[in-house]
């Protein structure tokens, strides 16, 4: 709604001025001439908590839009600024509560009729959130550090209480109230932080040894068995994405073994009781029950570990878990 100037809003309120003069003028026509006095407000009236009791018209409504158009204050930590109601998208009918003052009953408590712009208020609202609220940044794992994981620190953030805000800045309009608005920010705690990353698996294919992180701090380290000259453990950043309790063994799509059948579970299966397969296609750490195979370049590309250890690596691990294979 346009708020309508204060030079065009003044006749508005003589003419309902000009109108109680001639209701005067009629019933007293006898008397005497002379200029009538002009209509005041009784005693004790207030608008919006304004007390314009005993005021003419024009210094009523000077009174309440000087009131009214005052900027609300907000305040964070050290920082002060304001903002004016026609900039939230507020107009106040200044006039109609002039007219119904004149009208009022001595010591009448008026309100003040406001018409706020919704969507200014709440785009003001969302200026101060893009403004001051911080994005919480959870612990990332960006790499290794030599042969050790590498995580960068979580960041708390902190997010403006968008709906706490926009009822007060209302609510200030509203009521003419114009006491300082503090922003409250609520805490944005990561998600995921250094100390309680979880599991990250390092495999050392030129050492055959697998070592397991609890995040940055080392837990335990596992002699395996890596891949032949032939058939390599890649190298890479992968992950854990399957994992299964006495699996099947079922033939990969390599040619060594296209004429071989599925093995259920069982003493001979070569998985063992164990399988973590990882995002590398037909690779995961996994079980075996050749334990002379231990310590060498002996698979066709996967992991081997003692069922002892691959079962208990397996309790500890999960999917989704970061595996990076190097060459050291």
């Amino acid at each position: 709604m346009q708020r309508v100037g204060r030079g065009r809003n003044i006749p508005c309120v003589l003419r309902f001025v000009f109108s109680l003069l001639a209701a005067t003028l009629v019933v007293g026509a006898a008397a005497p001439a002379a200029n009538p006095p002009l209509p005041l407000i009784p005693a004790g009236v207030t608008v919006a908590g304004i007390s314009v009791g005993g005021m003419t018209a024009v210094p009523a409504r000077a009174a309440i839009e000087r009131t009214f158009e005052r900027p609300l204050r907000f305040g964070f930590y050290r920082k002060r600024w304001k903002a004016t109601p026609h900039q939230l998208g507020a107009a106040a009918d200044v006039d109609g509560a002039v007219m119904k003052a004149l009208q009022a009953r001595p010591n009448q408590k008026l309100r003040l009729d406001v018409t706020i712009d919704r969507e200014r208020v709440r785009g003001y609202v969302h200026y101060l959130h893009r403004l001051f609220s911080r994005p919480m940044k959870d612990a990332e794992l960006v790499g290794l550090q030599g042969l050790r994981p590498l995580i960068t620190p979580e960041q708390p953030g902190r997010e403006l209480e968008r709906p706490v805000i926009a009822a007060k800045i209302t609510r200030a309009l509203r009521w003419t109230f114009r006491e300082p608005i503090p922003l409250r920010l609520k805490p944005v705690e990561p998600e995921v932080t250094v100390a309680g990353f979880g599991p990250v698996v390092v495999i050392r294919r030129g050492s055959n040894q697998l070592d397991l992180y609890d995040g940055m701090t080392p837990v335990r380290s596992f002699r395996v068995a890596t891949g032949k000259p032939a058939y390599p453990t890649p190298l890479g950043h992968w992950s854990i994405v399957d994992m299964q309790r006495d699996p099947w063994w079922r033939p990969p799509p390599s040619d060594w073994a296209k004429d071989l059948k599925p093995v259920p579970p069982g003493p001979g299966n070569p998985l063992g009781t164990r399988w973590m397969g990882l995002s590398a296609s037909a690779v995961g750490i996994h079980a075996t029950p050749d334990a002379a195979s231990i310590g060498y370049s002996a698979s066709h590309g996967c992991i081997r570990m003692l069922i002892p250890d691959a079962e208990w690596l397996f309790e500890q691990v999960g999917v989704g878990t970061p595996v990076f294979i190097v060459a050291a």
